[in-house]
């Protein structure tokens, strides 16, 4: 089996049956074991009933006990090593399985790390969800084929092989049957697909909706929308459940079907044997042994079946695995070099012009247009900005990763101690993070904290509040002390006491380096050296705080109701009041 830090392999990507066919090459010596000990394993049930009537027909009907003594023990024999091939056979799967689901996850974790920050653009955070939890769990039950399935085929043709010995007439209508039970369930499977794909996708669709609510149910509560939030997951919801009837209701007469048409089978072909019997055309030991290689055929008909369930499930996760793997993180085709200097970044396509050594805020009424202008600033997508006038596409994209930092007020936060959340594996010194806390203002989650720094954080900082996690983010970023500091809405989640001296002690400890924050909050704006008033994505206005207050009602309008304050004099007044409050402190 995969070890947890063995190469999975190059995976194949051009089909869900080819992805599918890969985890069986990876395992060839597995996998012909599981195959050689599901063949034998059902041959030797097929081997049963012809033992049996060897012992009625040369021991039990003429009398002779050392016949019957003599097969019985066969039998027994036979058996009991068919038991523990059952065992065998059975480990062997169970490690084919887990194999594939471990190197499925591995492949899987991969991408996404090879994605790294292109993955949330790339990809819902409900798909990788879905993949995680069902699909690659499906993907390695659909491998039993390998074994019991290649092993029915196996036993199906001995066990005509054994029929034809008997009766030409019953060999036919076995090797007959059983191909048109199959062609009468084929239909059902490829519905199953269908069906199973809407599924999924309607899956994914809702596991996003509540990733979404687990991550901003405070916020929804705060603005009133969580009925709004709630009636759009109760439908969803609802279209999922439906969808599930409808994969039920396929899988229902799959599995009916399964069982019913071999049954049914078996019971015309039991009816055949017994008149060919009661003509003289067989021995009884002959009708048990037809009845009896029969009955064994029902278990590989069955699995059959169950195969092609599982396949047909297989191959809709697969294919959702592939076109995940399939994804590209941004093409670094940039050969030149940076500018040499700190130099402006420029937007064509939102006009913002961002001025080296100075703290910038962009306020819009949309978050989201704010956030694209800072993705294309700092290269996440394909852009026109230049950098010094060299376009930012044409700059090796190491050199634009090491000077120029996204800080995003959602950005993962990864279980382990506070000192390696913000610091990772450079614990620098106590200094360097001392001066980061105190500028994030988050002195109190340390002090709060049973050990301090070395205190444990859950993953996304779950045992921290909304609050704190945004000022834990920012510490990581100020310790990351790039060139080009780009936060989207540092302070969103931030009282309006802590948020004025965060706006303060940022400005203060990024002096003379460039910072661009997103935000519509008064207390922010009034520290900015630029504010850059956007609308419907565009630049409509530029200046200081005050003087856009003054001038611009459609930014007035903004601020005003971001700081529940009615008119200018109001937000004058707001600020000025925060200028005394730092004066005093």
């Amino acid at each position: 089996m995969i070890d947890a830090y063995e190469d999975p392999g190059t995976p194949d990507c051009r089909g869900g049956g080819r992805y599918l066919w890969w985890l069986v090459r990876c395992q060839p010596g597995r996998s012909a074991a599981g195959a050689l000990l599901g063949s034998t394993w059902m041959v030797l049930l097929a081997a049963t009933p012809y033992l049996m009537s060897r012992a009625i027909d040369d021991g039990l009907e003429p009398g002779h006990m050392g016949a019957l003594v003599g097969w019985s023990v066969a039998l027994f024999a036979v058996g009991a090593f068919n038991a523990w091939l059952s065992i065998m056979r059975h480990r062997t799967m169970t490690r084919v399985r887990m194999d594939a689901n471990f190197r499925t996850v591995k492949v899987v974790v991969g991408q996404a790390v090879r994605l790294g920050a292109a993955l949330s653009r790339r990809a819902g955070a409900g798909e990788v969800v879905t993949i995680g939890v069902g699909d690659v769990q499906t993907i390695s039950q659909s491998l039993t084929v390998v074994g019991p399935g290649v092993g029915a085929v196996v036993a199906y043709l001995v066990v005509a092989g054994l029929l034809l010995s008997v009766s030409t007439t019953i060999a036919v209508v076995v090797l007959l049957g059983i191909p048109v039970i199959v062609l009468l369930v084929g239909p059902l499977l490829t519905r199953l697909q269908g069906t199973e794909t809407e599924y999924r996708e309607r899956q994914g669709v809702l596991t996003a909706r509540i990733a979404d609510l687990a991550g901003g149910l405070r916020v929804l509560n705060g603005l009133g929308g969580k009925g709004l939030f709630a009636d759009a997951f109760q439908r969803d919801s609802q279209r999922l459940r439906a969808q599930g009837y409808r994969v039920g209701a396929v899988t229902s007469w799959v599995q009916a079907l399964g069982v019913g048409l071999p049954t049914l089978f078996m019971a015309v072909v039991t009816w055949l044997a017994a008149r060919l019997a009661a003509r003289g055309d067989i021995t009884v030991g002959e009708l048990v042994s037809v009845y009896g290689y029969v009955a064994v055929l029902v278990g590989p008909v069955a699995f059959w079946v169950e195969c092609g369930y599982q396949i047909s499930r297989g191959l809709v996760a697969a294919r959702r695995v592939v076109r995940f793997l399939r994804l590209e993180p941004m093409a670094d085709t940039g050969t030149r070099d940076a500018p040499a200097e700190p130099s402006a970044l420029h937007d064509p396509e939102s006009g913002v012009r961002v001025l080296p050594g100075r703290l910038t805020a962009l306020a819009c009424a949309r978050p989201a247009d704010t956030s694209a202008v800072l993705d294309r600033l700092g290269r996440y997508v394909p852009s026109a900005v230049t950098w010094g006038g060299v376009p930012l596409d044409e700059i090796a994209l190491a050199q634009v990763r090491q000077r120029i930092l996204v800080a995003d007020h959602e950005a993962d936060l990864f279980a382990g101690t506070l000192r390696e959340l913000v610091g990772g594996d450079d614990d620098g010194d106590e200094e360097r993070i001392a001066r980061a806390v105190h500028t994030a203002v988050a002195e109190d989650i340390v002090q709060g904290l049973p050990d301090g720094l070395d205190s444990a954080i859950d993953a996304q900082g779950r045992n921290l509040s909304g609050g704190q996690r945004q000022r834990v983010r920012l510490v990581r970023a100020l310790l990351a002390d790039p060139e080009v500091l780009l936060a989207v809405e540092p302070t969103s989640a931030l009282d309006a006491h802590t948020e004025a001296r965060v706006a303060e002690r940022l400005r203060a400890a990024r002096e003379g380096r460039t910072t661009v924050v997103t935000t519509t909050s008064p207390l922010v704006l009034d520290r900015a050296d630029t504010v850059l008033h956007l609308v419907d994505g565009k630049v409509a206005a530029t200046g200081s705080h005050r003087e856009l207050l003054l001038r611009e009602p459609g930014y007035r309008a903004l601020v005003a109701r971001d700081a529940d304050l009615t008119d200018t004099a109001d937000l004058t007044d707001a600020a000025d009041v925060t200028d005394t409050e730092e004066a005093v402190r």
